[in-house]
């Protein structure tokens, strides 16, 4: 049995697809029973976490690090879209640095 709690590849962003599909129309699908994490194992979903105090794997902290970084790039790309309005800078600008603020959680050792 593998003693780590690895990151979800998706991020858990399966788990917010599932949650909103559950407050638009009162329908929730059961959670997946595995992932494939970062580190390209296919793991327990209960082994999974996106907390970087909880990720023991090395290579999921790094495959986390990098794609929060990812992440925040593309935000910051979507907002210098002409014709975006002053609060959806603003929001981005915020999100792209949630996400910066994660990736150096993730960089720092587990």
């Amino acid at each position: 049995m593998d003693p780590h709690t690895h990151i979800d590849a998706d991020l858990h962003a399966e788990v917010g697809r599932r949650s909103m599909l559950a407050s638009t129309f009162g329908l929730a699908a059961d959670l997946p029973s595995h992932a494939t994490t970062g580190c390209e194992l296919r793991v327990p979903y209960a082994t999974t976490s996106t907390d970087p105090a909880k990720v023991t794997c090395l290579p999921c902290r790094e495959f986390a690090h990098r794609r929060y970084l990812e992440l925040a790039d593309y935000v910051r790309r979507v907002a210098a879209t002409p014709g975006m309005s002053p609060e959806f800078l603003a929001q981005s600008g915020r999100a792209a640095e949630q996400y910066r603020e994660l990736a150096r959680r993730f960089r720092q050792s587990g």
